[in-house]
């Protein structure tokens, strides 16, 4: 089994070094202020100290947050583990190795720093969703649970 394992736990590694390294630059040299274009507008970076859940839930109760985080990525691993050893799930496995990668980013920082560093924005002229600041992690977390419940056959799986 560790040999069907050690692919996925190599793509969540990379995926977790790679935030790792994009956010120790962003707190560096972004400033809070900082709003900088790319892809003609459509994208802006800048920095953001997120001190909840997503949207900045439970911002109030830091602990809880991070309790909860460190939970649901050793969940994530376990099931991992688990489909690791069942043949075929390739797209679940792929979605469980993206949201372990992004999971352990950001737990990593809601232990380490006290807030997820976040640091684009989307512009689509839609004030709400204009505002809203986020990570590759978050992307990656919201991709891999995608392919990780619409992919392949899971009823092997989850039962």
């Amino acid at each position: 089994m560790m040999k069907h394992l050690t692919g996925y736990l190599t793509v969540a590694c990379i995926l977790f070094l790679e935030e790792l390294c994009v956010k120790n630059h962003a707190e560096k040299y972004f400033q809070p202020s900082d709003n900088r274009q790319a892809l003609k507008g459509l994208l802006v970076l800048r920095k953001y100290h997120n001190r909840g859940a997503f949207l900045n839930a439970g911002e109030s109760r830091q602990k809880i947050v991070a309790s909860v985080s460190v939970a649901l990525t050793a969940l994530v691993a376990v099931a991992l583990w688990k489909a690791a050893g069942i043949p075929g799930l390739k797209l679940c496995k792929i979605g469980l190795s993206l949201m372990l990668g992004g999971g352990l980013s950001n737990t990593t920082d809601r232990l380490m720093r006290g807030y997820v560093v976040d640091y684009m924005s989307l512009r689509c002229g839609v004030k709400r969703i204009d505002n809203i600041v986020f990570n590759m992690a978050d992307l990656y977390i919201m991709i891999g649970a995608l392919l990780a419940l619409t992919g392949d056959d899971r009823q092997a799986f989850l039962w």
